[in-house]
């Protein structure tokens, strides 16, 4: 029998015999690469005492994991780290992830909440395309932005995602889009939309008024996928009679606990 056979052989008799040992040795396992994703590296005393085991036990988690390439020694003797396995496991999901699908229930608790318009939005070229939209019973008659390209600047959902793109992507879309006035509130000024996007990018909140359209307001946090990268944001409008500064900010943290969701159910781990 060959190494592989048996090895096939070993996991194929230990099936059926203890249902709930295998669930939990999976658990573990799971519980270890989440350390390894969190910390960086971890020796197996340190991996043995947040999972609450026995040095061995850990030991034979991670040679286990370390035979299908999911972890490794790294070079600080007795160190384990993700490995290059993960990558071609996590190398397929991007494709797969639907981010209208992932959001859209998260949307619709949003919008049930706080009880005004919630949209994801993307870049498109030079603008914010918006993707997916959830309404509140006091929204009903609001417009459906759904499709509608609209500029960056004068969104709050444009504004995060200006926020977060490399400098030279940016200063393209300012080169190409420029900053034309919408409103009388719409800012045209490039020195204080730049001051904007890097408080943006401090706070990951960004905001507008009537700058879009007279009597809208709006509000946006970024969503991340799973590196890190801001790939869409999440905002909350309404009229400006309704969805005042007050409202803007008592509304905050749930917009920015969806947008967290959001990106965690697109791999964030941040």
């Amino acid at each position: 029998m060959s190494n592989g056979e048996a090895k096939a052989a070993t996991r194929a008799s230990g099936r059926g015999t203890d249902s709930q040992g295998g669930v939990q040795s999976v658990d573990r396992a799971i519980t270890v690469l989440e350390i390894l994703a969190r910390e960086g590296s971890a020796g197996v005393s340190e991996v043995a005492a947040e999972i609450g085991v026995h040095k061995s036990t850990a030991f034979r988690l991670l040679a286990a994991l370390e035979e299908r390439d999911l972890v490794e020694q790294n070079v600080d003797r007795g160190k384990y780290q993700l490995a290059f396995g993960i990558l071609r496991l996590a190398s397929s999901i991007p494709a797969r992830i639907d981010l209208v699908r992932q959001s859209q229930p998260l949307l619709d608790d949003l919008a049930a909440d706080i009880d005004e318009t919630i949209n994801i939005a993307v870049v498109r070229e030079h603008y914010a395309v918006n993707v997916q939209q959830a309404m509140g019973t006091a929204a009903v008659a609001s417009q459906n932005w759904v499709g509608q390209l609209t500029p960056l600047h004068a969104t709050a959902s444009g504004k995060v995602l200006l926020a977060h793109m490399p400098e030279a992507r940016l200063e393209e879309i300012l080169k190409t889009a420029g900053l034309p006035k919408l409103t009388p509130h719409t800012i045209t000024s490039r020195k204080v939309l730049l001051d904007q996007l890097a408080e943006v990018r401090d706070s990951g909140f960004a905001t507008t008024h009537e700058e879009l359209e007279v009597g809208l307001n709006a509000s946006a946090v970024p969503i991340r996928d799973h590196t890190g990268a801001v790939v869409a944001s999440v905002s909350a409008s309404g009229p400006a009679f309704r969805f005042d500064d007050a409202e803007i900010k008592r509304t905050s943290d749930a917009l920015r606990d969806t947008g967290a969701r959001i990106s965690h159910r697109m791999g964030w781990l941040g």
